[in-house]
């Protein structure tokens, strides 16, 4: 059904009829599977499109495959005059592979079978399964696993409650009926109008009353002389018995829907439908379960008109055939509809992902979301707005109730039990096919009239049925009522009864029209309400939009390798409790493509949904702005139209379309569509669509069409050949290796950030999207992957049970121990450490270890000048099952599919995912047994491009099993390597204190000598500090720490620890504990390297400590300390501009390596005068007690009192906090006490204050050369100005920086 020329504006294209062929007699339908083992009455048969009309069209070629599956989803069904027989009215639609769509209305029948063949037939099949019963008496119907054959099953099941149960079929006995379909297809989707004229024909075949006109002329009529209402028009056409009225939203209202959101809140409750427009936004699989195929249309497009101005761009199949159930586990977001039985349990669906799918049982008013769903912004206020709507609306939310779908009151009586046929409208249309493909004439004495479908109809009944006026005049029991109703003065005539029904039908007509407005006016009004939402929040998307520099053919070549909004920007700007919705919203497709439109709109005419809503946003911006110019931006606003969403509905004229007439065959073909449609409308210029045609809009259109078309949107109905099978899983696969490349490629350009746009991959406002949202993206990709093919589920995460079946596999082989596995090996022996280390386990390697001579080379070298041997460091396990089973010991992971992301996460932060997932593909012989031939694990290219996608995520770090799972249990590693020149050995009593984003561990004794500490704490968080010390206890107390190594058992993440400095009282500066920062050491640097490759350097030593270790110290000078402070301020500031998630540890930035205190050290040691004039060896804290000492004495003193009062405050908070830190700090060194003092400065801002006052005092003249930059007063003014940047930053301190101090 692929458009090749422009269509025509006509209600309907074709009038399809299908049931029974009765050429081809009773054929199973295979594609609905095997139903043997059911009666012969409640098994599917094959249906055909009987006759459609017109046969072709150009501009819409005839989809008879995928007309007919969808007329008659679950194939042909038989009753008897026993079983109920109620007409249903089901819509549908049909997707193209460029994503426009075809709609459908059918009313589906049961029509009498006359034909004694199929009679016989049918009575065979049933004494056939009677003989089958017989032999074999103890076969049971039994369901113990929904498969593709078993999804649809006997057509009993939808019977409502009350309605008997299906009969055997006896040929002398019982009259047997076929199902039997009639059908428009249409480019609008005008669903209810379509249900009428459908009911109507129905009835008039139905009936025993002969309809004014034949039935061809209704339908020649909707075909060929009904045009599609103008916009902002109503139409009214005729039928057979009521004129029926449609209307099209003008071009400021919201596009056509003609479906009940009334119906939809009562099915699922707000609260479920909420979540399920979330799942919708943000594109996650959802399938929708139910008995009812209108209502399954009804949600799914309900659902979709609810994501304006955001457009669904995948799969979209609200009703699945049978034939398509395979498509369950395509690894793409898709909106399914699958019809059931009403008898499954829901564990009983085997769906192949349910990681990520939203599973909606509408019978049961039940929504199943994915595990971690971000929640819609301001959820709670929205449902409330909603339920106050629907209130006012006198709408009933129970979803207790039972909802079943009503027929109108006027059908229910005349259809119940009637014997009817269509065969002769049938005829006609075929009949009419012919003669214009022979160019034939005919009048209305042809054989095919409706005088003849008339006496064809009178002739299958012997019953006359009098008028309604006949019946007046004859009934006795009337006439006496007459008489009486006469002598009071009620009526003058008999006849006036018959006006009154007159006048009642009107007036019903009237009320009946009068509810179909109220039903459009509350659908607009929710509609606009959800609208509204995405206007309050994309109300400034406009100035974060990336407006291309080139022309549009350039623009479109570089389409998929731009960036075209600024997402870290547009984050940033939103609040906080958005931004975890927000974050993935905008990396979805549907807002990619809106994105496009707008961008789109610089060359050519601006997309229809989005100059709405442009229009909202105008309309939004235009009551929110104040006096001043400026728009408010309220936390949530309430749509403030409600009571107006209903009135544009109610203007513009109403049209009527022409009259339906007798027809010739001569006339059918008369006039071209598109002139005959000009020709009755009358449209002015300004009120007719206009079709977009220019260049652009065609690039534009070519452009997205091949982009739809590569991607798999909709399959192909039907067509189950193997070619075509096999291209669309080839498309699959294609489809999930481009995804996986894009998404890898676009978390490297996040993490990497300036280096990725020196590669040329991006720009570097991109850097801000939270790196939370593309992990969980990747995790469902990787779960989309896995599910893929598989052949039988186990558990909801494919992927997890793929891991537990290789862990069984991989414990079968290791229960058979190789017996040269174990080989005794001489303590002497020279052996390289990394063969040990694949050939025995930890523990086995520890104990190895442990026997080993002390001047065996396996265990390194002894440090030179100290008794203990360097501490020993084992690398963490690095095979999958290592993993897996670390993740199944986790205890605040309850579900497969939160095991299944955890194992991603902790994978991708070790950089072995694509090393663990090659190792589990590896296995052939698993991989067969669990995927079909066409899944992507099967496809060897693909599989190796996948794993190369995921290997180049190892050269950025990821902490995002570390920052995820905040409460799980950690094993960490401590070793502490002392001084190489000296014998530190103490006889104090040491305890250390790890700390990290997530908190600390207080403090832990350490035993003392001991080297190594393994404990288990809460997650810590990515380590920041360490602090180390002890209690001076002993006779040589002294103790000279090098650096700590710190490692996390479970990620494998090591933090290194410098410190170089003595820990003692009479040594260096005093010191009993030391605060050090932690680094991330690389994860490729090799276990040896990092316990050779320490820098004793500390970040802060005295000018003693310096010349004692290193000689005389390279002169720094001043314009190399500004560069370093310029430096260190600047990373500051980018710190508090990048979102809060990726800021990564302030307190580095302070005190690390580079670090602002360290600069400021530096500040205050240029010209210092400690060592040259005083025989004692003074600190920079020295210089600080007397400064402190000095501002007293000034602040006494009463010039000191009369002086500006922010200078006054300022010395009193540096006394303060000097005072503070020396009283409640004696175990910290005059270094340490320096860095608290600088810290607490950054974090009140009172540096500023400090080093001017600081600079002027006599002190700082008397310990300072004149080339000291505290003497210079430039320099001093520099450093007020760029310490001045941090003002506008609130600054928070680490608990383990302030160490409990009351400041």
């Amino acid at each position: 059904m692929t458009s090749t020329t422009q269509a025509p504006g006509r209600f309907a294209e074709y009038f399809v009829v299908c049931g029974l062929d009765i050429s081809s007699g009773l054929e199973p339908d295979q594609l609905s599977g095997d139903h043997l083992q059911y009666q012969p009455l409640q098994r599917s048969y094959k249906s055909k499109v009987l006759a459609h009309f017109p046969e072709s069209n150009e501009w819409s070629p005839f989809n008879k495959d995928a007309v007919g599956m969808l007329c008659l989803p679950k194939g042909l069904s038989f009753r008897t005059q026993k079983d109920s027989r109620e007409p249903v009215f089901h819509s549908f639609i049909i997707t193209r592979e460029d994503g426009s769509r075809t709609y459908g209305a059918a009313v589906t029948f049961y029509e009498e079978v006359k034909n004694k063949q199929i009679c016989l037939a049918m009575q065979s099949l049933h004494a056939m399964h009677q003989a089958e019963l017989c032999n074999n008496p103890t076969k049971t119907i039994t369901m113990t696993r929904i498969t593709e054959t078993d999804y649809w099953d006997n057509p009993q099941a939808n019977l409502r409650p009350g309605h008997t149960k299906l009969s055997d079929y006896n040929l002398n006995n019982d009259v047997l009926y076929a199902s039997k379909c009639i059908c428009v297809i249409m480019q609008q989707p005008f669903i209810q109008p379509a249900r009428k004229f459908l009911l109507q024909i129905y009835e008039a075949v139905a009936s025993n009353e002969n309809p004014p006109l034949p039935l061809e002329s209704y339908i020649y009529n909707i075909l060929y002389e009904v045009p599609v209402p103008p916009v902002g028009r109503s139409m009214k056409f005729t039928s057979v018995k009521l004129p029926i009225v449609c209307q099209r939203p003008g071009s400021s209202e919201l596009p056509l829907c003609d479906y009940s959101f009334r119906e939809l809140f009562s099915l699922l409750s707000v609260h479920n439908v909420v979540q399920l427009f979330t799942c919708a936004l943000l594109e996650n699989q959802i399938l929708l379960l139910c008995t009812d195929y209108q209502r399954l249309m009804l949600v799914a497009e309900c659902l979709s008109v609810l994501l304006f101005p955001f457009t669904w761009q995948h799969v979209y199949v609200p009703i699945l055939p049978a034939s398509m159930l395979h498509f369950l586990d395509a690894p793409v977001p898709f909106i399914m509809g699958l019809h059931s039985s009403g008898k499954e349990d829901r564990s009983q669906l085997c769906l192949p992902n349910e990681a990520s799918l939203c599973f909606v049982d509408v019978d049961n008013h039940v929504v199943e979301t994915p595990e971690d769903l971000p929640e819609f912004p301001y959820k709670s206020e929205f449902i409330l707005e909603i339920s106050q709507v629907l209130d006012r609306f006198n709408i009933s939310t129970d979803s207790d109730k039972d909802l079943g779908f009503h027929e109108p009151e006027s059908n229910s009586n005349s259809i119940q039990g009637s014997s009817y046929d269509l065969y002769g409208l049938q005829n006609n249309l075929n009949a009419i096919n012919a003669a214009m493909q022979q160019d034939e004439s005919f009048d209305t004495e042809s054989p095919s009239s409706g005088s003849e479908v008339s006496s064809r109809r009178d002739s299958q009944t012997s019953l006359t049925i009098p008028s309604k006026s006949e019946f007046l005049r004859t009934n006795e029991f009337v006439s006496k009522v007459a008489a009486i109703a006469k002598r009071t003065g009620v009526i003058k005539s008999i006849s006036d009864f018959d006006d009154v029904a007159k006048k009642t039908e009107a007036e019903k007509e009237t009320k009946f029209n009068k509810g179909d407005v109220d039903e459009l006016t509350f659908n607009s009004a929710i509609r606009e309400m959800f609208c509204y939402r995405f206007v309050q929040m994309f109300r400034n998307y406009e100035s974060f939009v990336i407006q291309p520099n080139q022309d549009m053919d350039a623009w479109l070549n570089a389409r998929e390798q731009m960036q075209n909004f600024d997402k870290a920007a547009f984050l940033s700007d939103q609040p906080d409790a958005a931004i975890p919705f927000l974050s993935a919203f905008i990396e979805t497709q549907m807002f990619t493509t809106q994105i496009d439109n707008k961008i789109v709109a610089n060359w050519e005419e601006m997309d229809p949904n989005l100059k709405i809503f442009e229009s909202r946003i105008d309309g939004y911006k235009t009551r929110n702005t104040d006096p001043t110019g400026s728009v408010k931006t309220p936390n949530y606003e309430h749509a403030t139209s409600v009571n107006d969403y209903g009135k544009l509905t109610l203007e513009g004229t109403m049209y009527s379309s022409l009259y339906p007439r007798h027809k010739s065959k001569a006339q059918w073909r008369r006039k071209d569509r598109q002139h005959q449609h000009a020709e009755h409308l009358q449209l002015k210029r300004d009120q007719r669509e206009v079709y977009l045609a220019d260049k652009h809009m065609r690039k534009w259109l070519k452009y997205i069409q091949e982009a739809r078309i590569k991607s798999v949107r909709t399959p192909q109905l039907l067509d189950m050949s193997p070619a075509v099978m096999a291209q669309t899983n080839w498309k699959f696969v294609e489809g999930l290796l481009k995804e996986c490349r894009v998404k890898t490629k676009r978390m490297l350009v996040e993490k990497m950030g300036q280096e990725a746009v020196e590669l040329g991959h991006g720009e570097v406002k991109l850097t801000g999207v939270e790196e939370n949202t593309l992990i969980a993206s990747l995790c469902d990709l990787l779960e989309r992957i896995w599910s893929h093919g598989l052949q039988t589920k186990q558990g909801k995460s494919a992927l997890w049970s793929h891991l537990l079946a290789y862990q069984d596999m991989r414990v079968r082989k290791d229960s058979s121990p190789d017996p040269n596995f174990l080989v005794p090996i001489k303590a002497s022996t020279s052996l390289p450490l990394d063969w040990l280390r694949g050939a025995f386990k930890f523990k086995l390697f520890q104990s190895f270890v442990k026997d080993l001579s002390p001047d065996s080379p396996l265990l390194g070298h002894r440090r030179r000048g100290s008794g203990l041997p360097d501490p020993v460091l084992p690398p963490v396990p690095t095979d999958l099952t290592h993993d897996i089973r670390k993740i199944q010991s986790m205890k605040d992971v309850k579900t497969d599919v939160g095991y299944a992301r955890a194992w991603i996460r902790l994978a991708l932060e070790r950089k072995l995912l694509s090393k663990h997932l090659k190792e589990l593909l590896s296995d052939y012989e698993l991989c067969k047994s669990r995927y079909k031939r066409y899944a992507f694990l099967r496809s060897d290219d693909e599989k190796e491009q996948f794993l190369f996608y995921l290997l180049s995520l190892n050269a950025v770090d990821y902490f995002c099993f570390t920052n995820s799972f905040n409460t799980t249990t950690m094993t960490y590693k401590v070793l502490l390597f002392v001084s190489r020149k000296f014998n530190s050995a103490t006889t104090a009593n040491p305890w250390i204190s790890v700390a990290g984003e997530h908190g600390d561990t207080g403090i832990i004794q350490l035993p003392k000598n001991a080297v190594e500490l393994t404990f288990e704490h809460r997650n810590l968080g990515v380590l920041s500090t360490v602090r180390i010390g002890h209690d001076n206890s002993g006779i040589s107390p002294k103790w000279m720490i090098d650096y700590i190594l710190v490692r996390n058992e479970l990620t494998g993440h090591t933090f290194k620890f410098s410190c170089g400095r003595w820990l003692g009282k009479g040594v260096d500066d005093g010191s009993l504990e030391r605060l050090l920062v932690g680094e991330l050491i690389p994860t490729n640097m090799d276990t040896e390297d990092i316990m050779t490759s320490c820098r004793t350097p500390p970040c802060q030593r005295s000018p003693v400590t310096i010349r004692k270790s290193m000689g005389t110290p390279q002169k720094t000078t001043i314009p190399q300390i500004q560069e370093m402070l310029t430096d260190a301020v600047n990373n500051i500031v980018k710190y508090f501009y990048k979102p809060e998630k990726e800021r990564g540890s302030l307190t580095l930035l302070l005190c690390g390596e580079r670090g602002l205190v360290q600069c400021l050290d530096q500040v205050f040691q240029y010209g210092f005068k400690s060592t040259r004039l005083f025989r004692n060896n003074f600190f920079i804290w020295d210089f600080i007690e007397k400064v402190s000492t000095y501002f007293e004495s000034v602040d006494n003193d009463d010039e000191g009192k009369r002086g500006p009062q922010d200078e006054r405050h300022a010395r009193r908070m540096f006394c303060h906090f000097v005072k503070k830190i020396n009283n409640t700090s004696n175990n910290i060194g005059k270094d340490g006490k320096f860095q608290l003092l600088m810290c607490l400065g950054v974090r009140d801002h009172l540096l500023t204050l400090w080093i001017p006052q600081i600079a002027s005092t006599p002190v700082t003249y008397s310990m300072y050369e004149d080339n000291s930059l505290l003497k210079d007063r430039s320099s001093v003014v520099f450093l007020v100005q760029i310490i001045g940047a941090l003002r506008e930053f609130n600054v928070t301190l680490e608990a383990s920086l302030i160490k409990g101090l009351d400041l």
